[in-house]
């Protein structure tokens, strides 16, 4: 691969970004996930982007979020998604895309960066543990059917 390129996504990317949105997310539609982009870049939120030449390679989105879970202040710019191509993996890519994400909350004047990781993913735990990140907390979710 040449030297990665990034940027921030805008709906032109609409497309490939969607696909890879579909490729991290697979219960959900492609149509679903690039439909729901222009309301979501028209808030507090950015898409950046890793090219190899023309061809979107990898991804992560932050939002600015009313409060976030283990961060001291808020609102809270959040990592809401990262996401390499496996070809492209364990390249660093994923670490500039995070760098990236940390740059555009420092320029708006933000001191901490939160995010989340399913339980049972040890690949996304120990990803963030590499980029920098502490963990603050453990929760378990329970539900109960009401008949």
């Amino acid at each position: 691969m040449a030297e990665p390129r990034l940027r921030l996504l805008t709906l032109a990317d609409r497309p490939a970004w969607a696909a890879l949105r579909l490729a991290l997310w697979p219960n959900h539609s492609v149509t679903e996930l690039g439909d729901e982009l222009p309301e979501m870049l028209d808030g507090d939120f950015a898409g950046i982007g890793c090219f190899d030449g023309d061809r979107l390679v990898g991804f992560a989105e932050v939002a600015v979020r009313s409060y976030g879970n283990g961060c001291e202040f808020a609102p809270a710019p959040w990592l809401e998604a990262v996401f390499v191509l496996p070809a492209y993996r364990r390249q660093g890519i994923g670490r500039q895309l995070v760098a990236a994400v940390e740059a555009w909350a420092r320029a708006r004047g933000f001191v901490e960066l939160g995010s989340d990781a399913e339980f049972d993913n040890l690949t996304s735990r120990l990803s963030h543990a590499l980029w920098g990140f502490t963990e603050t907390g453990r929760t378990v979710l329970f539900r109960k059917a009401l008949k």
